[in-house]
Formats: structure tokens, C-alpha cells, sequence
């Protein structure tokens, strides 16, 4: 007896088809996009807010799946899935917000800064704890600051993104030794500057 082997009906609107297929389909079948779009739309959205403001996030995810919706047609899914794709075109569109970024970097900064000066020593213990919990967050927004934009996309994308290896040398087009070169280097340079802490990666990045 032989098995009833059926490929997935693409065009069944209720078939569960992976990120590769429902791409592809979008090419004839443009409304289809809106289910790339409701898959990622809430991670790319939060990845953007973490890295910018909250106004240049809701302003950059819509521009990030209209780039991605204007590309489907030269997406090619044997490069890779479509969640570092999308990573890639926002990463890409930080690049031109630098100042964005930056400022808010800078913004982390004084803010830690002026909480740890301005706060009384005699508070309880929790409140010492949160004290050094914004000094090593002043130090690391200092530090990330300083990083040249690629690192620091390697290292945000892996941290914030939860991105793998893998995954973020697909995002930004680069190999896949030169990003665990990156972290590697990164992320050392961090945990001297914060006293072997870092909060950025759990203290515990290998």
C-alpha cells in the first residue's frame, strides 16, 4: 500500500505553509502578505522600539513590510527564512536613524547617571539595588554608544532580536564567522567595562 503523499493546498486561506511559501504566494496573491505581516508585525515592532523611540518604531515597522512587500519578488527562500530577512531590512533602516539612536543611548545615559547621584545612600537595600541597576545601565548605554555601528547591530540583534548565529549573519549578509568574531569580541569588551556584568546578556554569555 502506498502513502497518500499531498502538498499543502497554498491557495486554502486556513493552511498552515511556511514563511518561504506564503512569500511566494503573496507574489500572485499580494493579500496574503498580511499574514507575514500579522506574524512578525509585534517582534519587529518591539525589536524597533528597543533600539529607537517609540515614535520612530511605529514609523519604521511600516516601512520595514512595505520594503519587504516591494522585495517579495526577489526574495530568494534557498538564502534563507524570511524571519532574519525582515531583520535584515530593519537593521538596515536603523542605519539611516543613527542620530536616533544615539540620543536615546545618550538619553539612558544621563538618566542613570543623574538617578545614581541625586538617590540617598540610607534607603533600604532595595533601593541601593536599583541604584546600581542604573549605574550599570548608564555604562552600558556609554559603552553601546561607542560600539562602530556594526558591532553594535551584531550585538543588538543577537541580544534584542533573540536572533542565532546563523540568523544574523543572514540578516546582515555577512558570514557567519565574522559575527561569532563580533559577539565574541563584543561582548568581552562589555562584561570589562561592567565589571564582569552584563545586563544586557544575563551576565551569562559563554
Amino acid at each position: 500500500m502506498t502513502a497518500n503523499l499531498t502538498a499543502p493546498d497554498l491557495s486554502d486561506p486556513t493552511e498552515t505553509i511556511s514563511d518561504a511559501a506564503l512569500l511566494a504566494l503573496s507574489r500572485r496573491r499580494p493579500e496574503r502578505f498580511g499574514e507575514i505581516y500579522d506574524r512578525y508585525v509585534s517582534e519587529i515592532h518591539a525589536y524597533l522600539g528597543r533600539r529607537l523611540d517609540r515614535q520612530a518604531a511605529d514609523d519604521l515597522t511600516a516601512e520595514v513590510f512595505l520594503a519587504a512587500f516591494r522585495k517579495r519578488e526577489t526574495f530568494d527562500p534557498e538564502r534563507g527564512e524570511v524571519r532574519p530577512w525582515l531583520y535584515g531590512i530593519a537593521t538596515n533602516l536603523i542605519s539611516s536613524h543613527r542620530r536616533t539612536e544615539t540620543r536615546r543611548l545618550a538619553a539612558l545615559q544621563r538618566s542613570a547617571t543623574a538617578h545614581d547621584g541625586g538617590a540617598e545612600r540610607s534607603h533600604e537595600e532595595r533601593v541601593v539595588t536599583r541604584i546600581d541597576a542604573a549605574s550599570a545601565q548608564g555604562r552600558l548605554a556609554a559603552e553601546l554608544r561607542a560600539l562602530p555601528d556594526g558591532d553594535r547591530d551584531v550585538l543588538l540583534l543577537s541580544a534584542l532580536g533573540e536572533l542565532s548565529h546563523e540568523e544574523v549573519a543572514k540578516a546582515l549578509d555577512i558570514p557567519y564567522g565574522t559575527v561569532a568574531s563580533r559577539l565574541w569580541r563584543v561582548r568581552r569588551k562589555l562584561r570589562a567595562a561592567l565589571g564582569g556584568i552584563n545586563p544586557l546578556l544575563g551576565g551569562s554569555d559563554g
